[in-house]
C-alpha cells in the first residue's frame, strides 16, 4: 500500500512498498490505517507524477531548462550583424542589448535568492519560464523604429532567466552530496556553454532556414514553455538541507545571511573569481564571430554584408565550438578535481585557477593569429575556451562546500548579481565602445574595423589573469570556511532537533580556613 500526501490510499501497491517523499527520503513499511480512504481520479495522477519525481531525473529537467535559458539569450548573437544592420546602430549601440539584459538580471538575481530560501522554488522557475518565453516571442515583432523597446524587451528576459539560474542549482544542492553533487552540478553547468552554442545554430539556421532573422526569436519560447511544464509537474520540492543533516531548519533573516555571506572570504573570492569569467565569456560570446567576420573581410575571404541576409557561418562554426568546448570543460574540470582531492583538499579552488591561467594564453594567440589565418584562429578558441569552461561548475561546488544550506539560495543569487555586476553586464558595451573610440580616432577602413575591434577585445586576456588570481587567494580559505560551515550547519541541526549542550557544574568554592577542611574531612 502506498499512501498520498492528503491521506488517501493508492490501489495497485502492495504493503511492502517503500515511499519516496518529496524530500528523496524513503519511508519504511506503512500499515494499513482505517482513516486512509481510496483516492480519486486526480489524486491517483498526481500519485503516478510523485513516481517519476526521482533526484535524477530531476536533475536532468534542471538541466534542461538551463540549456533552454542560455539557448535563448545566445540566439540574438547568432543574428547580430542582421540586428545591427536591420536598426542601424553602432558598435556601441548593439552591445547594449547584452548590457541592459545583464543589468535587469543582476538586478533581480537577489530578490529571487530571497524568495528562493523562503518560499516554493519550483513555482517561481516555471513562473520566470513562461515569462521569458511570452517576451521573447513578442520581440520577434517590434518594427526597425523602435530599437529602444527592442532593447527593453532583453531586460525583460533577463528578469525571467534571472529566477531560474539564482534558484535550480540549490534544488540539485538539496538532493546530491559529496561526488555525486560534483557530477549533477557538472552536468547542469553543462548547459552553459552547450546552451550557448546552440543558441548561435539556433538563430543563424532558424534565419538561414526562413529568410528571416526574426524566426530565430520564435523557436525556444516554445521549447521554454514546455520545460516550464516539465518542471510543474515532475520537479519536486526538496527540504532545503535535507541530504545534509536530518530535521528542521533555523530560518535567518536576509540582512543576516548577507553579512555572514560578506565575512566568508572564499565565497567572495570565488565570487570575484566568477565575475572575470563572466566579463570574458560575455565580451567574447558577442564579439568574436564579429571579430571573425571582420578578419575574413580583410583576408578576402567575404565580402562586406550590405544586402540581404549575411552570413551565419562564423556564427555557426563558433556555436559548433563553444557547444564542444563546454562538454569537455565541464567533464574535464569534474573528472580533474575528483582526481586531486586525491592530493590535496583545495582542490577545487587551485584546479579552477590553473585553467584560468592556461586559457589567457590561448585567448591572447587569437588576436596574433587571425589576421593570417582563421582557421589557426579557431583553434586557439577551441583550447581557450575548454580552459575557460573547466571551472562553471567547480565554482558552484565550492559554494556548496562553505555556504550552509539555508544560505545557497541567496548565496547563488549574490554570486551571480557580483558576477554579472563586474562581468558581462559592461564587457559587451565597453568592448564596443573601445573599438568605437579606436574607429573614430583614425581613418576609418575594413582593416581599422577589425583591427580596433581587437584592440579592444585585448583587454580580456587580463581580467582572465586577474580571475585566476582570486582563486589562488580562495584556496588560501577554502579549509577554514568548508570547516566552519560543517560546524555551524551540525549546531543549527543539533538546535533544532532538541539537542541541549550538557550543563557544566559549578566548581567548588576554595577552602580558605583549616576549620573548613576538618568539617569536609569529618
Amino acid at each position: 500500500m502506498c499512501v498520498e500526501s492528503d491521506g488517501c490510499e493508492i490501489e495497485g501497491c502492495s504493503s511492502s512498498d517503500e515511499v519516496r517523499t518529496l524530500s528523496g527520503s524513503m519511508s519504511p513499511t506503512l500499515k494499513s490505517n482505517p482513516d486512509l480512504h481510496r483516492c480519486k481520479p486526480g489524486q491517483k495522477f498526481r500519485a503516478a507524477l510523485l513516481r517519476c519525481r526521482s533526484p535524477t531525473a530531476t536533475a536532468v529537467i534542471l538541466s534542461f531548462g538551463n540549456v533552454l535559458n542560455y539557448m535563448d539569450r545566445y540566439t540574438v548573437h547568432g543574428v547580430l550583424l542582421d540586428i545591427q544592420r536591420h536598426y542601424g546602430e553602432s558598435d556601441s549601440g548593439i552591445g547594449l542589448l547584452q548590457t541592459v539584459f545583464i543589468c535587469s538580471f543582476m538586478v533581480a538575481a537577489p530578490i529571487f535568492g530571497y524568495l528562493g530560501d523562503r518560499f516554493n522554488r519550483k513555482v517561481i522557475l516555471s513562473c520566470g519560464i513562461f515569462f521569458w518565453s511570452i517576451v521573447t516571442l513578442s520581440s520577434s515583432f517590434i518594427s526597425k523604429e523602435y530599437y529602444w523597446l527592442f532593447v527593453l524587451s532583453r531586460g525583460l528576459v533577463g528578469i525571467g532567466e534571472s529566477s531560474y539560474s539564482s534558484i535550480s542549482p540549490t534544488i540539485i544542492g538539496d538532493l546530491f552530496t559529496n561526488n555525486t553533487r560534483t557530477m549533477m552540478l557538472s552536468f547542469f553547468y553543462l548547459a552553459i556553454p552547450l546552451g550557448s552554442g546552440l543558441g548561435y545554430i539556433l538563430g543563424s539556421s532558424a534565419k538561414d532556414a526562413a529568410g528571416d532573422w526574426h524566426w530565430a526569436l520564435r523557436v525556444s519560447p516554445l521549447l521554454g514553455i514546455t520545460a516550464g511544464t516539465l518542471i510543474l509537474l515532475f520537479v519536486p520540492e526538496p527540504k532545503r538541507g535535507c541530504v545534509d543533516q536530518m530535521g528542521a531548519r533555523i530560518k535567518t533573516s536576509w540582512v543576516c545571511d548577507m553579512k555572514a555571506l560578506a565575512k566568508n572570504r572564499s565565497y567572495m573570492f570565488s565570487s570575484l573569481a566568477s565575475a572575470a569569467v563572466s566579463f570574458a565569456t560575455g565580451a567574447f560570446g558577442m564579439w568574436i564571430p564579429v571579430y571573425l567576420y571582420r578578419a575574413q573581410i580583410v583576408q578576402k575571404i567575404t565580402e562586406v554584408c550590405t544586402t540581404g541576409t549575411c552570413s551565419s557561418k562564423d556564427s555557426l562554426i563558433f556555436g559548433g565550438i563553444t557547444c564542444v568546448t563546454g562538454l569537455l570543460g565541464v567533464l574535464i574540470g569534474a573528472f580533474t578535481t575528483r582526481q586531486c582531492r586525491q592530493k590535496t583538499e583545495r582542490a577545487d579552488p587551485l584546479v579552477c585557477a590553473v585553467s584560468m591561467l592556461g586559457s589567457a594564453i590561448f585567448i591572447c594567440l587569437i588576436f596574433v593569429v587571425a589576421k593570417k589565418n582563421i582557421a589557426g584562429a579557431y583553434v586557439c578558441i577551441f583550447i581557450g575556451e575548454t580552459l575557460l569552461f573547466l571551472n562553471w561548475a567547480i565554482t558552484a561546488d565550492i559554494l556548496m562546500f562553505v555556504v550552509i544550506p539555508t544560505r545557497r539560495a541567496t548565496a547563488v543569487a549574490f554570486q551571480s548579481f557580483i558576477s554579472h555586476l563586474l562581468g558581462d553586464a559592461g564587457s559587451p558595451y565597453l568592448i564596443g565602445l573601445i573599438s568605437d573610440a579606436f574607429q573614430q580616432s583614425y581613418t576609418t577602413s575594413e582593416l581599422w574595423r577589425f583591427l580596433s575591434l581587437g584592440y579592444a577585445l585585448m583587454l580580456c586576456p587580463f581580467i582572465i589573469v586577474l580571475g585566476g588570481m582570486f582563486f589562488l587567494a580562495t584556496a588560501l580559505f577554502f579549509l577554514d570556511d568548508r570547516d566552519k560551515a560543517k560546524k555551524q550547519d551540525k549546531l543549527a541541526s543539533n538546535a533544532n532537533n532538541g539537542a541541549n549542550p550538557p550543563k557544566l557544574r559549578k566548581a567548588p568554592k576554595p577552602i580558605k580556613s583549616p576549620s573548613q577542611l576538618k568539617v569536609l574531612q569529618g
